[in-house]
C-alpha cells in the first residue's frame, strides 16, 4: 500500500490506546517492575513507560512472535496408543505491540527471512500475521547504539505496521505503513490529522557509523581460521545472554516434557554460544571451545545469514553489550575485525 504521513497530537495517543483495546486486542507495551523494562500485557494507558524514558528495553519484543517457550503439541498415552493434539494456530489472539523500537521492528525480518527459508514455520507466520507493530523512532541514543553501522537508522520504517515521530512541538508524525496499520489508524481516524511541515530526520537521535557492515561480510569470508578469534573471545563466559536479549536470533531446542499419561512438545530458546549446543550423542563436540562458538555468532550473523537469507543477523540495537557481564562489546569486536590486515 502507499504510505500515509499524518499528524496525531500527544495527548490524542491515549485516545488511540483506548480504541485499540475497546476493539478486543491484547495490548503489549513496555512497563517497568522497577528493576528491568519490558513488554508486558497492559490494561490502561498510565502503565505504559514514557517514550522519553528509555532508550531500548530489557528485552527486545521477538517474544511476540517467537515465545521463549510454546507448546507445538499435547499427547496423552493410552493403552495402545498415542492421542495428539496438534497446534492450533486460531488460538493465537489479535495483538499489538506498542512502544517498539526501530530496530526491533528491523529485527522481524531475519526473524522472518529464517523461519521461511526452506518450509514455513507456521507458528511464527500465524503470530506475526496477528501483530500489530506500533513503532516509535528514537530521539535519543547511547554508546551501544549501532543500527546505521547494520543499514538501519532511528527512523527507519522496516518491520513496523504505524512508525510514530514525536516532533519539536511535541506533536507526532504518523507513517501508516501497511494495511495493519491503516486499520488501526481506521479505528479513529478523528484523532489524525494533515501532515505536518517538520522534517522527520531533524527530530531523529544521531547515531554515528562505526564500521560497514558489507566490508565486514567481506572480510569474514576468509577470515576463518585467523588466529584473532581467540583473542576476540578471551573474555567471553558463554552464559548465553546475548543470545536471549537479541531481537534477531532464532536458536531453538524442542523438549518432550511429560506427567503421568499426558505431556507437551515444547519448543524453548536456545543458544549457539553454549557449550552443550552442539553436543553429539556420542559426546562429540564440534564446537568444543569458546572462541568456536563466539565466532559462529560473529559469521551466522555477517556472514551465513547473509549469503543465505540475504539479510544480516544484526540489527544494532546493542542489546548484547549491555547485558554482557563481562563486556563483550560487539561493536568493538567488529571494529577490530574490519581493522585485522
Amino acid at each position: 500500500m502507499t504510505i500515509e504521513k499524518r499528524l496525531i497530537k500527544k495527548d490524542s495517543l491515549e485516545k488511540l490506546f483506548d480504541k485499540i483495546k475497546a476493539s478486543g486486542k491484547i495490548i503489549l507495551a513496555p512497563k517497568s517492575n522497577g528493576k528491568n523494562l519490558n513488554f508486558e500485557t497492559v490494561t490502561s494507558f498510565s502503565e505504559i513507560e514514557k517514550t522519553d524514558n528509555y532508550i531500548q528495553t530489557t528485552q527486545s519484543a521477538k517474544n511476540v512472535a517467537f515465545p521463549r517457550t510454546e507448546t507445538i503439541l499435547k499427547f496423552r498415552k493410552e493403552r495402545n496408543s498415542v492421542a495428539v493434539t496438534d497446534f492450533n494456530p486460531d488460538l493465537i489472539p489479535e495483538t499489538v505491540v506498542w512502544g517498539v523500537r526501530p530496530c526491533d521492528a528491523a529485527g522481524i525480518n531475519p526473524l522472518n527471512a529464517i523461519f521461511t527459508w526452506d518450509s514455513v514455520d507456521t507458528m511464527f507466520t500465524t503470530r506475526l500475521k496477528k501483530t500489530t507493530i506500533i513503532t516509535f523512532s528514537c530521539h535519543a541514543s547511547d554508546d551501544y547504539c549501532f543500527c546505521t553501522s547494520v543499514g538501519g537508522n532511528p527512523g527507519n520504517s522496516a518491520g513496523s505496521d504505524i512508525l510514530l515521530t514525536q516532533l519539536i512541538n511535541g506533536e507526532f508524525l504518523a507513517e501508516i505503513l501497511t494495511e495493519k496499520g491503516k486499520a488501526i489508524a481506521d479505528m479513529a481516524p478523528e484523532l489524525f490529522g494533515s501532515v505536518p511541515a517538520d522534517a522527520k530526520e531533524m527530530n531523529l537521535a544521531v547515531v554515528p557509523v562505526k564500521f560497514k557492515h558489507e566490508e565486514i561480510r567481506t572480510k569474514l569470508k576468509d577470515f576463518f581460521e585467523r588466529n584473532v578469534w581467540d583473542e576476540l573471545a578471551s573474555r567471553c563466559i558463554g552464559c548465553g545472554a546475548c543470545a536471549y536479549v537479541c531481537p534477531a536470533c532464532a536458536c531453538f531446542d524442542i523438549q518432550d516434557e511429560s506427567h503421568g499419561k499426558n505431556g507437551e512438545r515444547v519448543r524453548c530458546w536456545d543458544s549457539c554460544g553454549l557449550s552443550a549446543f552442539t553436543v553429539h550423542t556420542s559426546g562429540h563436540n564440534p564446537r568444543s571451545s569458546q572462541h568456536q562458538r563466539w565466532r559462529q555468532r560473529i559469521l551466522h550473523k555477517f556472514s551465513y545469514m547473509p549469503d543465505r537469507q540475504n539479510v544480516f543477523g544484526c540489527i544494532g540495537c546493542g542489546r548484547c553489550s549491555r547485558a554482557c557481564p563481562v563486556d563483550m562489546n560487539i561493536t568493538e569486536q567488529l571494529i577490530t575485525i574490519s581493522e585485522v590486515k
